[in-house]
């Protein structure tokens, strides 16, 4: 931790906040300055520091241009949550043995609205992982323009495996400590990896109960007959591949013809390969931390929507009910040749080799469906090559901007339309992408979306903690 008598820059606290006593220092070293203060501010979480740096590279641009994003201190209270809450969980097994585990919730920021952001249940959770999450949903909701702010949640519970009567009972525990901190105008979280409808359901059910109140846009994720939107099961997907068409179109292609890889076979990944076959490509391959499915005639949806969805089975599955379709579990997914991937599994699952494959085999596209997967070295070898890459932040936001027309509906007490809904979300995913490339373009880059991305969402927070002045 830093001397109590210093700021977060690690300079003596009358110039914390990088003032003209330091005006002769670089900018770059300024930022470097204060991404070390961030290291040991908070130390183990490599997640986060990987997050931070990431959005720290696009930075310098707008600093030269506008110091007094540094003056006013605004990158160092970025890298700040609001608010970390941790919990203990306690709950009761179907054998009656009593388990514990820890939850939590990092209200990051609220600047351009209450805390928006999903749940993740898995055994990986801590906090260095919801921090990351937290710190990249701030930009990700910019990006869409939405009033969200930005905000992540989760436990080291793994729902897997578990009967429902032990999901329902985590989940009421979860909640009897959470329920205090969430509000319509406040906090409203939604799911995640391991919160699905079911669980968002129970979750809704023990904060109604609690608090006797029917206030629907305190959660999003829920069921349509009881106040969700449309199109949100499928959003991240469909999100996620629209913003990589409209990168294609860049190049003057669609995904007419072309082979796609898409690595998980969750959520986002089977309404990627959903939307990926609507618009005329042909996904070749789907994973799960056993292996990946590689199907020669391209992968079946309802096939893959019916063993993942409705059985909760393993991908091998697939394997064994579709002759053109083998399981592979030597090698990486990313070895299959294709035009475009889609990595839509966890973070970090795309290292520097899978890239230099896919850019070895000729590989258009890039972008990620999930939070991260690509690893550093990975995005460098995309971005020194002719391969078009895009964070998560940008490509896979269609999730929380229809969790953001959930909240609309919430609070109009009003129900769209599937055909509606989805409108909205591939309007929201164009601009989204508009938005990223003509900030690279403006500031030198054109193509480079991560800067796009960075500096889009960046400016929109800053100049909004400056207005609201220093809280």
């Amino acid at each position: 931790m830093g001397h109590p008598d210093r700021g977060l820059t690690g300079a003596p606290a009358d110039c914390a906040l990088g003032t003209r006593k330091v005006s002769s220092v670089s900018m770059e070293d300024r930022l470097s300055d204060i991404y070390s203060a961030v290291l040991q501010r908070n130390p183990g979480e490599v997640e986060f520091h990987q997050a931070v740096q990431e959005v720290f590279d696009s930075l310098s641009v707008v600093v030269e241009r506008k110091p007094e994003y540094l003056d006013a201190g605004v990158i160092q209270r970025l890298c700040e949550p609001e608010r970390q809450i941790i919990f203990r969980v306690p709950w009761v097994d179907d054998t009656g043995e009593i388990q514990v585990n820890r939850g939590f919730r990092v209200e990051f920021s609220s600047v351009l609205g209450p805390y928006k952001g999903g749940l993740r249940f898995h055994p990986s959770v801590y906090l260095g992982i919801v921090k990351f999450l937290g710190f990249e949903q701030v930009f990700k909701n910019a990006l869409t323009g939405m009033p969200i702010g930005g905000g992540k949640g989760g436990s080291d519970f793994d729902p897997k495996g578990r009967s429902h009567g032990e999901v329902m009972r985590f989940c009421q525990s979860f909640m009897t400590e959470l329920y205090r901190h969430l509000g319509e105008y406040t906090d409203v979280p939604a799911g995640d990896m391991g919160v699905g409808g079911r669980e968002i359901g129970y979750l809704f059910g023990q904060y109604k109960r609690i608090t006797n109140r029917y206030e629907s846009g305190v959660l999003t994720g829920k069921g349509v007959g009881w106040g969700g939107a449309q199109v949100r099961t499928e959003a991240t997907g469909y999100g996620t591949v629209t913003f990589a068409q409209e990168m294609l179109r860049t190049k003057g292609r669609s995904f007419d013809g072309l082979d796609v890889v898409v690595s998980g076979s969750g959520n986002v990944a089977i309404y990627a390969v959903e939307k990926v076959n609507e618009l005329g490509g042909r996904v070749m391959a789907v994973s799960d931390s056993s292996g990946y499915v590689y199907d020669s005639e391209g992968i079946d949806f309802e096939l893959l929507k019916q063993i993942k969805e409705v059985e909760r089975a393993r991908i091998c599955e697939y394997a064994n009910r579709r002759p053109s379709a083998e399981l592979r579990t030597d090698g990486s997914i990313w070895d299959v040749e294709c035009q475009v991937a889609l990595p839509c599994a966890t973070q970090n699952e795309l290292d520097q080799g899978d890239a230099e494959t896919l850019v070895r085999n000729g590989c258009l596209v890039v972008a990620e469906g999930a939070n991260m997967p690509s690893t550093p070295e990975a995005v460098r070898v995309f971005q020194s090559s002719e391969s078009l890459f895009a964070p998560g932040k940008a490509a896979n936001a269609g999730g929380v901007a229809t969790s953001a027309l959930e909240m609309q509906q919430n609070a109009s007490r009003d129900s769209w339309s599937f055909e509606h809904t989805e409108e909205r979300l591939t309007d929201i995913m164009v601009n989204i992408h508009e938005r990223c490339a003509s900030t690279a373009e403006e500031y030198g880059q054109p193509g480079n979306y991560v800067l796009g991305a960075n500096v889009s969402s960046f400016l929109q927070v800053a100049d909004a903690m400056i207005a609201q002045g220093v809280i």
